[in-house]
This record gives structure tokens, sequence and C-alpha cells, in this order.
């Protein structure tokens, strides 16, 4: 480091360095400001944009409550204006379950299916999984079931896909494939208080 006997020294030796280097120090502290406040920025944005479309999703859900059937092409406009939203995932398990109720399971399939491709939450991909196997069960494409609960990996979820694999054996005629299944579900803590019954008819 060079030494300065004299302030006058020093001075000069700053203007020196600051005709060298100042322009590169505005410019990075104007980088680095502009980064800061455009962060700032989108993270307001980001949160905002995120309140805006909670906000509008509990208005359809609670319309959708509210009138039903009536109000399906609403909740549907939801889904088709907020597709890269989580918001619009649980939109379209809410109306699938209401179209299965009515007995709509391809409309019902469809936007599971959806859902399933467009969500990033890795705890609704089980859930949804479940509800495809349910529904194509219900259509009688036992075998697509069938995959589809090989997808659900989650042990939480063993006894509920186990449970399901042996109705789904039972509905094919073997009863074999069934009690084994039920049996298998009934060794987790989380099984259903109606396996036993479903155990109980096979025995008999």
């Amino acid at each position: 480091m060079e030494l300065y006997d004299t302030e006058e020294q020093q001075v000069e030796a700053i203007k020196d360095w600051w005709k060298e280097n100042g322009k590169a120090v505005l410019f990075g502290a104007v980088l680095g400001l502009g980064g800061l406040f455009g962060w700032r920025y989108y993270q307001h944005s980001t949160t905002t944009g995120q309140e805006t479309t909670s906000e509008t999703y509990s208005k359809a859900i609670a319309n959708f409550s509210a009138k039903g059937a009536q109000a399906e092409s609403d909740l549907q406009h939801f889904i088709d204006n907020h597709q890269k939203s989580e918001y619009a995932v649980l939109a379209a398990m809410q109306l699938a379950k209401a179209q299965a109720d009515a007995g709509q399971l391809d409309e019902a399939l469809a936007q599971l299916e959806w859902a399933k491709k467009s969500t990033k939450d890795a705890a609704l991909t089980p859930v949804i999984a479940f509800r495809i196997a349910r529904l194509q069960a219900e259509q009688q494409q036992f075998d697509a079931a069938l995959a589809e609960l090989t997808t659900i990996t989650e042990a939480s979820w063993a006894a509920r896909v186990a449970e399901l694999r042996g109705d789904i054996a039972l509905r094919k005629g073997d009863k074999d494939a069934a009690y084994a299944a039920y049996s298998q579900a009934q060794q987790s803590s989380n099984a259903s208080q109606t396996l036993q019954l479903k155990l109980d008819d096979l025995a008999r």
C-alpha cells in the first residue's frame, strides 16, 4: 500500500483513483440497486397476484357451492384463466367431484387427469391419482385403475391403495386376490374400519 505524506497527496490519489474507477463503481451501484428494487417489485407483484387469485378462487368456489351445476361454466372459466396456478388444480378437483356425483364420469375423469398433469404440489398428486383410479374402476377400466394405483408410492397411502386393489379384484371376480389385498391393507396403521367387514364377507 502506498503511504502519503500530506493530505493534499491523499486527495490527489483519491481523485486519480476515482477517475479510473468511478464509472465502474456507479455502474455497479446502479445494477445493485436496480436488482434490489426489481426483486422487491417481483416479490410484491407475485404476492399481490397470489392474493388476487386466492380471492377469485374463494368467490368461484362459494358461487359453485351455492348454485351447483348452474355455476359449472363459471368454475371452468376460472380454471381456464388460471391454468398455471394451483388454485386451478383445486378448482378442477372440486368440479370433478361434483361431476362424478352427477354421474358425469368422463367429464370428471378429464378434470382429474388435467389436474394431475398440471399440479406441482407433491401432496396433491397421490390424492388426484387415487381419485382417477376410483373413477376408472367405476367405469370398469380395471387394468387402467390398477396401473394408476402403481403411481402412488407414498407409505401413508398404502392402506387405501391396497383396499382399492381389493375392491377391484372383487369386482373382477377374483376373491382370493381381493382377500390378499384386504389383508395387506389391514396391516397398515391407518386401515379403514370397513376392512374387517369386507374380510368377513369373503370368509363366509
